[in-house]
């Protein structure tokens, strides 16, 4: 997963992917640790771009994207948030996100 380590570096990326997923932890979560290797893992099955922030490190993200609680996955499509799981995320949900945003690519090839 690509590092985010600002709110400018967030924006840029939005707006260069046309597709994305993007996990958000904070420090000492214990389940932040524990879901980012599952997700991370998921990188390997699609050809979308994975990013990462830490909230606790980049507020302005928090605060932007509404994000009260962490673990949180967001994906995004054509700039717009498509889908959000926060907090006890399961990784079968996020594969069928991943896939369905995968394919929706790859249609428009």
């Amino acid at each position: 997963m690509k590092l985010i380590n600002s709110y400018h570096h967030w924006l840029e990326v939005v707006e260069k992917e046309s597709a994305l997923l993007l996990f958000v932890k904070t420090t000492n979560c214990s389940v932040c640790e524990g879901l980012y290797p599952q997700i991370e893992n998921l990188q390997k099955e699609v050809e979308i771009p994975f990013y990462v922030v830490n909230a606790a490190e980049v507020p302005e993200m928090a605060g932007q994207l509404s994000l009260y609680t962490a673990p949180v996955v967001l994906f995004y499509k054509h700039q717009k948030e498509y889908q959000r799981y926060a907090r006890f995320v399961k990784t079968d949900d996020v594969r069928r996100i991943l896939k369905e945003l995968n394919d929706m690519e790859n249609y428009h090839d």
